[in-house]
């Protein structure tokens, strides 16, 4: 039996709830497909330990209810994934959004019919669905990379993996642990691992930038104090480039900016800068983000400051990233670099002795066998473009999105709409600004977006909106060329931002980074005109 609905909405995380919510608002029979079995996405299977967000409670939050920001509870100034995941809970259940919530419906195929100008949407699970659009909010980290490492299933101990952590509690009290990978996931989990095995190997290719963080618990009266002041934190909020006006990752990055140069700066200025600051003070120059010289010079007086941490000399330098700051997503850092000063913690630099094989009990190197009772992949995502890419998603002319993708590059209209895709609506794509933003933030003005663009067609009497070519092309364009300048684009910057962390995926950098406030002021603008660089039908 096919169901027939306005709305197909992919995904239950926070951009299919709040799109769930809004479109009801607006008067659409919405349906939302989540091939989990509860709500949540990201938050909801990258529950290892340690993992917590980079954005603070209060902003990394659904502005547009009121009453869900006054009567929900954050108790740390950043949420940590327990906290995200039960708040998302909270919000379906206090929208009653379950009811038009279809669990365990994965997406296999979508098709779009162009003579009915409806979507035809196949699960795995059997029903399949019509509907006049189609919104995906499949989200920019819901992809894991599987490792591809000789022998990864004659392990004979237990394989863990950071993206589909179990839901019990995982004991290991004097466990040989090994963990692969030290991007963002690696350097949350490591110290939280270091402090509960028996030995911990860490296995690193790319060594990681850290920004030192202070989580803490609020305040008694502190949170209340910030409600009150809700509007005027929104209202900030909405007119920052990252989209969170208190500290944030994201933040600190933006005051960088204007700090002094580091070219020019004498060598007593940079030492006493990590004299003061540490790694922060090795980062925190003008001109690292547009000169790669200077970028290479702070990556010298970051090591310098590394080794001020780590005590083996030849650990502390193999911690020393090589990679241009900046061309990777921020990480927050509670005590990773400390953790290597213990006696049960090992670095294994995979430059220098990469992985030959897992063997049943363990992994070997180049260099000799590591003996390991359980062993942990934190391997990274297929970012921005991998969760509709694994859909078989076919356009006008059966032309394949993953096809298109593949051939031409991550290309959108507004990182919202594909040329060749009429009705297909997709939540932070390639050229929007989430990955170098406030995600919360971002996602919320384009479900709201999208929500009155659909109105406009209902009013109108329109069946089909479609982004066209050369709209596209220039909006793509537009976005590359912010960049052009920046140590974003170099050829040694290998990140989730630009596909380089994926073999054979086609290489671009796929944010928006002139910020939120000139985004939205550019997607209005193209709204008041009557939709340009769409066709309507």
């Amino acid at each position: 039996m096919t169901a027939h609905v306005d709305v197909i909405v992919i995904g239950a995380g926070f951009s299919g709830l709040y799109a769930l919510h809004r479109l009801r608002e607006l008067g659409f029979r919405t349906q939302v497909l989540e091939k989990a079995d509860n709500v949540g996405g990201t938050w909801l299977f990258n529950r290892y330990p340690g993992a917590r967000c980079d954005i603070e409670s209060i902003e990394y939050s659904y502005s547009f209810s009121e009453e869900i920001q006054q009567e929900w509870v954050w108790t740390e100034t950043m949420p940590a994934q327990p906290e995200i995941e039960a708040y998302l809970n909270f919000v379906a259940d206090r929208l009653d959004l379950r009811r038009d919530i279809a669990f365990g419906a994965e997406v296999v195929s979508m098709v779009f019919d162009e003579d009915a100008a409806v979507w035809g949407v196949e699960t795995a699970a059997g029903p399949s669905f019509v509907a006049r659009y189609v919104v995906a909010a499949s989200g920019i980290l819901s992809v894991p990379l599987e490792p591809t490492i000789d022998g990864l299933d004659s392990f004979a101990g237990t394989s863990l993996f950071t993206s589909r952590w179990p839901e019990e509690d995982v004991d290991l009290t004097d466990r040989r642990v090994g963990v692969i990978g030290t991007g963002s996931t690696g350097v949350q989990l490591i110290p939280v691992v270091a402090r509960e095995a028996g030995h911990l190997t860490v296995f690193q290719r790319s060594p990681a930038y850290t920004l030192p963080w202070h989580v803490r618990p609020f305040e008694p009266g502190e949170l209340e104090d910030l409600k009150s002041n809700y509007g005027e934190i929104r209202e900030l909020q909405r007119a920052h480039p990252v989209g969170a006006a208190r500290l944030s990752a994201f933040s600190v990055l933006l005051d960088m900016l204007a700090m002094p140069p580091l070219k020019t700066a004498s060598r007593e200025e940079q030492l006493r800068a990590i004299d003061e600051n540490g790694v922060m003070g090795a980062l925190s120059w003008g001109d690292i983000f547009f000169d790669i010289e200077a970028n290479q010079m702070a990556a010298e007086l970051y090591g310098e400051a590394v080794a001020r941490i780590v005590e083996d000399p030849a650990t502390a330098a193999a911690l020393k990233p090589t990679h241009p700051f900046g061309c990777k997503r921020p990480i927050i850092d509670q005590g990773y670099y400390e953790t290597f000063n213990r006696d049960d913690v090992a670095l294994v630099d995979l430059r220098e002795d990469p992985i030959v094989a897992v063997t049943p009990a363990g992994i070997r190197t180049g260099q000799r066998h590591h003996e390991l009772d359980v062993i942990i992949y934190a391997t990274g995502f297929d970012a921005m473009t991998g969760a509709l890419t694994r859909i078989d998603v076919r356009g006008r002319d059966a032309m394949s999105l993953a096809d298109f993708w593949g051939t031409r590059g991550p290309y959108s209209y507004l990182g919202i709409a594909v040329s060749g895709f009429p009705n297909l609506f997709i939540i932070q794509a390639p050229g929007s600004p989430s990955a170098a933003t406030n995600f919360v933030a971002a996602m919320e003005q384009h479900v709201e977006w999208i929500g009155d663009c659909l109105a406009h067609l209902r009013a109108h009497d329109h069946r089909t909106i479609e982004a066209l070519p050369d709209a596209q092309r220039e909006w793509m364009e537009h976005a590359t060329a912010l960049v052009a300048r920046t140590v974003l684009v170099h050829p040694t910057c290998n990140s989730w931002y630009n596909g380089g962390n994926v073999p054979g995926k086609k290489r671009m950098y796929m944010g928006y980074t002139a910020g939120i406030p000139e985004y939205r002021r550019r997607c209005d603008e193209i709204a008041e005109a009557g939709y340009t660089g769409f066709k309507l039908g």
